[in-house]
Parts: structure tokens; sequence; C-alpha cells
């Protein structure tokens, strides 16, 4: 039964993405759609192979991180966090405050507001780092600064995260604070590794048989995500470090012989994301998610273009910028499910899937269609006449001096 699932669900998604291709567009929100339809309470439940697809889903993350930090270099990485780091801190008072916000208007308590600014600040790097590659754009010039962004993002759940956990099981501050600076070390000392023994690594990991290149760096990746996550640190971020600290052939070949793996793996992250997710839970809260979703699109994209701005990138980067950020997804969801499991007598965990749902399918769209909308408003408004156009010239008003 196991085989027969999975083999059942890998060919819809190739023809879900066949279908979206035909069209010009990403393949995610369909991905998405499709777990619903096999998830609980849908139409076709699965349980065989429930337990496959969960797993396969947290390796399409760390291999959508690892092929994405693959692309880049540590240098760049360091010279992008040193330059954008206010980006960082417009994107959290921009994207946090929000959440913070309505969850206290809800009457949900403070440490309700702390999880649901933390769902509402952080963007999904997994369904970004796809959507980016499917629209071509990864060597767009705005795209360091957007990657930027998602590292700054993701560091800062290695400070967030142990800061909720705290808060929610009520601990000591001298139990939090030791959480907080393991975690801070661990993400530091990733880092250290990749600036500092980068070349080295490479050399040692470098192999003329394909087979044996592809399992040392897909284990090496693995087995640092695991870690990193162990330690209170994301295991996208840990996989995303590996990939930087690959550099010259090793890289690039790594980057051939993972494609396909991450193109599987990553369609599965997004059709789990919808199998753990029960239709019925949405509708209670879907307005509320909903108005959530629309004031985070509009802060995302002016995060986005600011950013963007501020590096000197043209408009038109700007805006698919601004769009590129929109999506929400693993981290919002391991945030609910951290205040779910503390039982904080709020419905953090339904108004959470309804809104990552709702941005998860809107992201890809709000990728594609953010720039080229923004470009026809401003033709229209520059065409647009002036309020004394086609007046004779006597009926003009005239400036008393």
């Amino acid at each position: 039964m196991l085989l027969a699932e999975l083999g059942g669900i890998i060919l819809a998604l190739g023809l879900l993405g066949r279908l979206a291709g035909r069209y010009g567009q990403s393949p995610i929100p369909l991905y998405l759609l499709a777990g619903l339809a096999f998830g609980h309470g849908g139409l076709l439940p699965l349980s065989a192979s429930e337990e496959f697809i969960s797993t396969g889903a947290e390796i399409g993350v760390v291999l959508l991180l690892l092929t994405l930090g693959l692309e880049y270099t540590a240098a760049e990485l360091v010279t992008g966090l040193k330059t954008h780091y206010p980006a960082g801190a417009v994107d959290f008072v921009l994207n946090a405050v929000p959440g913070a916000a309505a969850a206290l208007l809800l009457g949900w308590g403070p440490v309700a507001a702390v999880a649901l600014a933390g769902i509402t600040w952080v963007s999904s790097s997994g369904v970004i780092a796809k959507v980016l590659r499917d629209l071509g754009r990864i060597g767009n010039r705005e795209t360091p600064v957007i990657l930027t962004i998602l590292v700054l993002e993701d560091l800062s759940m290695a400070v967030y995260l142990p800061i909720l956990t705290a808060l929610l099981a009520g601990v000591g501050l001298a139990t939090g604070s030791l959480t907080l600076v393991a975690a801070l070390a661990a993400a530091g000392g990733v880092l250290f590794v990749a600036l500092r023994y980068g070349r080295v690594i490479s050399r040692f990991i470098s192999h003329d048989d394909p087979e044996k290149l592809l399992l040392v760096v897909l284990g090496l990746a693995l087995l640092i995500a695991g870690l990193a996550q162990k330690l209170q640190v994301s295991a996208a971020v840990g996989a995303f470090l590996v990939g930087i600290a690959l550099s010259g052939e090793v890289a690039e070949g790594a980057r051939v012989l993972l494609s396909p793996l991450r193109d599987l793996f990553a369609a599965v992250f997004f059709v789990f994301f919808g199998l753990s997710t029960d239709p019925a839970q949405i509708p209670p809260v879907l307005l509320p998610a909903a108005i959530l979703a629309i004031v985070t699109v509009v802060t995302k994209i002016v995060t986005g273009y600011w950013a963007t701005r501020r590096a000197g990138i043209a408009a038109r980067g700007r805006w698919r910028a601004g769009g590129a950020l929109v999506a929400h997804g693993e981290f919002s969801i391991v945030i609910a499910g951290l205040a779910v499991a503390a039982g904080t007598g709020a419905p953090i965990g339904a108004l959470a899937t309804a809104y990552v749902l709702i941005l998860v399918i809107a992201g890809p769209v709000a990728a594609r269609y953010t720039e080229p909308v923004a470009r026809r408003l401003a033709r229209r408004l520059t065409r647009r006449p002036a309020p004394d156009a086609g007046r004779p010239e006597a009926e003009k008003p005239t400036l008393i001096r």
C-alpha cells in the first residue's frame, strides 16, 4: 500500500507540474491544494505514506537551502549581511508588529502576541527559493538582497525560538539564557567554519566519481542540518551554510547532481504542508487570517522595495523583490506548533494554518505579478492628463503673485 500511495502522489505531482508549466505558473499552489485533497479531512485521506512524506518534507527544505547556498560564497554572504542588516530591522518592525497587534486585539495575551509576531514576521525560505528558481531569477541583481533578508530572518530564529520556548514553558531567566547562548554559539560556529575552512572542506569533499560526491555532500548537509536543529538553530540555516562553505568545481558538480533530488523532495515538502492541514479548521478563522494576510502582503512588499532601493536596484527589481518575500511557510508552522503544544488557550494553530495557506498560495502569484502590475499602474499615472490639460488658455486659472 505504501508504494501505491507514493506512486500515486508522485505521478499526480508530475502531472500538476506539467499543467502549471503549460500556463507559465509556479506549481506550488497546485501541490498545496493536492495535499489538502489527500490530507486529514480531505477527499481521499492517505495514511500509509504519511510518515515517509513527513521525513521527505524535511529533506526537501534542506535541499532547497543547500542548493541555494551553493550559488554564493561565504565572502558574498558576509558582505551582504554587513550591507543589508538595516533591512532586517525594517523587516522585523513592519512584519512582526501586525501579528503582535492582532493577538492583543483578539485578547490572546502577551505570550500569544510574541508567537503570532513570529508567524507574521518570517518568510518561507523554502517556498521563495523554489519560486526564484521556477521564475529564473537566481541571477537577478535583487536576488542577493532577498537572500540576505531570508538569512537574517533565519539567523534571528536562533534568538527568537529559545525566547519563545522559554516564555511558553514559563521557565526562569537562567534556563532561557543558557538555551539562547547555545543557539547563538551553534550558528556562529557553523558560520565561522564556513568562512575560515571553506576551501579545505571543498578539497576534502572533491571527487571525480559523481556517486561519491553526491553521497558526501548530501550526508554532510543532512548531518549539519540535524545538529543545528538539535541546538535550536534552523536546519535550513545549517544547510544553507554548508552550501556556502563549498566552492569552485565541487559546488558546481554538487549543484548538478542534487537538482533532481531537490525538485522531488521540494514538491513533497509542499504536499506535506497540505496533508497536515485539516480543511475543516480553516473557515472559522478565515476572516482574521485573510485581513492579517493582506496587511503583511503590503508590509513584505514595502520591505523588499525599501531594501533593494537602498542597494541601488532599479524600480523593476524593487517590485520583484517585494513580491518574492510574500510567501510564509515552514517557520510559521513550527512557531504555531510550539504555541499549540504549550496550550496557550488561543486558536493560534488554526489561524496560522489559514494565514500560511493564503500566503503560500499568494506568494508565487505575488512574486510573478507584483512588478508587471506596478509597472502598468505607473504607466497609467504618467499618461493621466494634468488637471489643466485641454482647457482653453483663457479659462486656465492665473496665479496671483
